[in-house]
């Protein structure tokens, strides 16, 4: 009977470790379409992400994890979520590169994360 008792210790503490290991996903389902349309609601969170504008709850969200997703090149976002962010810095890149360059001198300064953050973003899935 300890030993069942053991397992089952064993397994939860693992699991919660396990899902400690990866960022919420309360934004996994997050709509992003809103974003990738319409460029006054892209640049209102890259805004937010430079303290050059407000942030939306879910902006202010967002913006608490970027300096450790950058640095872990996204190591604790789920499937889901490293698709997401790859869509949206795909557009920021494409339609506002200057506005992408004041983020990656901003969360990058010394320019240590952005090669390996850069095969992250080029990554098939």
């Amino acid at each position: 009977m300890k030993m069942i008792w053991l397992l089952i210790i064993v397994v939860a503490t693992l699991s919660t470790t396990v899902a400690a290991d990866f960022y919420s996903s309360r934004y996994d389902n997050f709509d992003v379409q809103p974003l990738l349309d319409n460029n006054r609601i892209l640049l209102s969170y890259a805004k937010c992400f430079l303290d050059q504008g407000p942030c939306t709850p879910d902006a202010k969200d967002f913006k608490k994890v970027i300096p450790e997703a950058l640095e872990t090149s996204c190591g604790k976002c789920t499937r889901k979520q490293k698709q997401l962010i790859k869509k949206v810095i795909g557009a920021l890149m494409e339609r506002h590169p200057e506005a992408w360059n004041q983020l990656m001198e901003k969360y990058d300064k010394d320019k240590k994360y952005r090669d390996n953050f850069n095969k992250f973003l080029n990554e098939k899935e």
